[in-house]
């Protein structure tokens, strides 16, 4: 088995989710990781997430639980709420953690991030920013060609650079990357009091949400239904969110005036990802979004991407070879990824056909599989 300086090498390829939580869990067992970022600086799309209990659980195997409790809200349910307004439905999710600690916790991207990259680099993990793979020669140790000419070798490389991932490309494997008909609007808001958990109203056309993510913050969400990926100026999106935002009765009309006074206001689109088949080739691996990347609508893709970079130590630890180890860890997780990208898009189709009576049961189906063993 390759070594350098007694320790095997990593080349992680992009500082998201699964890149920096695959870092640390490798760093922990003794590599040596290097993770190549494209962004020159610290960078984050979007203005939160929730970690459902499936990320807490495996943060809590790396001992960063308790630092994205006290840097989001910590919640224990999903309301959902009908077209006039009612709740109807409330999806209690399982507490993977403990009685006394959240089953799931919003929290800011840039907070997550931060609690990330503190660790990855207290854990030994080289950060190399403006910089990603161009080229890859397989072997053992792997050659790999950087974008700013100089070489590198590794034993493992692992491509957790996204949706669109260029190591995917790399490696000979083929997905396609399926819009759903969706774009996503979210938007930075005070929390207002009662928002105490997550909370789905169905529209007639579209769905709208808001999710706490402090004490203080909370974030508008909106997934219009029927529209082309379109892009939109930037001075047009607050009061096209508005505007969306109208036809909701009830508590969205309180949230709704917050919006014109929001930072900013993202729209992205609804895509989904699956790789069929391998994952791996010889000593490199495609993992989080550049292998499955789900609907929203489960918000659930940073547990897959956490997950991933905790079981892929794990495997890498119980094998002899590095190719041994890959093709357990795509043994273990394609199964369990595919599920949650099914369900996140069979969700999406339903809240098109304002089936939302339909979602809700499947909604709570998955997130009580997901709570399953890893």
């Amino acid at each position: 088995m390759k070594t350098y300086r007694g320790a095997r090498t990593a080349l992680i390829v992009g500082a998201g989710v699964a890149g920096l939580t695959t870092g640390i869990a490798l760093a922990r067992s003794g590599w040596r990781v290097e993770i190549a970022e494209i962004s020159p600086a610290a960078a984050t799309s979007g203005w939160g997430l929730c970690l459902t209990g499936p990320s807490l659980r495996a943060l809590d195997e790396l001992g960063l639980a308790d630092r994205c409790l006290a840097a989001g809200y910590g919640m224990s349910g999903i309301t959902h709420v009908d077209v006039d307004g009612v709740a109807v439905d409330e999806v209690q999710l399982p507490r993977l953690i403990g009685a006394g600690r959240p089953a799931m916790v919003g929290i800011a991207r840039p907070e997550l991030h931060r609690i990330l990259h503190t660790e990855a680099e207290r854990s030994g993990v080289v950060l190399s920013r403006g910089l990603t793979v161009t080229a890859m020669v397989q072997g053992d140790p792997v050659g790999v060609e950087m974008s700013d000419g100089s070489a590198r070798q590794a034993d493992l490389v692992v491509g957790a650079d996204g949706i669109r991932s260029a190591v995917r490309g790399l490696l000979g494997f083929e997905s396609s990357i399926d819009y759903h008909g969706q774009m996503v609007w979210r938007a930075l808001v005070p929390r207002p009091v009662w928002a105490t958990g997550v909370h789905q109203f169905a529209g007639k056309v579209n769905t709208a949400g808001l999710v706490p993510i402090s004490d203080s913050q909370a974030y508008v969400f909106l997934t219009e239904n029927g529209v082309a990926p379109n892009v939109l100026p930037d001075a047009e999106l607050a009061p096209r969110l508005q505007q969306l935002l109208e036809v909701f009765p009830g508590r969205v009309e309180e949230f709704r005036s917050l919006v014109s006074a929001s930072e900013s206001v993202v729209r992205r689109p609804v895509q989904t990802v699956f790789l069929n088949g391998a994952w791996n080739n010889g000593n490199c691996v495609v993992i989080g979004d550049a292998a499955h990347a789900p609907a929203p609508q489960m918000a659930s893709g940073a547990a897959l991407a956490v997950e991933d970079g905790l079981v892929l130590a794990q495997e890498l630890g119980r094998h002899e070879s590095v190719d041994a180890g890959l093709e357990a860890f795509v043994g273990r997780r394609a199964p369990r990824c595919r599920t949650l990208v099914q369900t996140s898009v069979t969700i999406a189709d339903l809240e098109q056909a304002q089936r939302h009576h339909e979602a809700y049961p499947l909604v709570d189906a998955c997130h009580r599989r997901m709570a399953e063993p890893v």
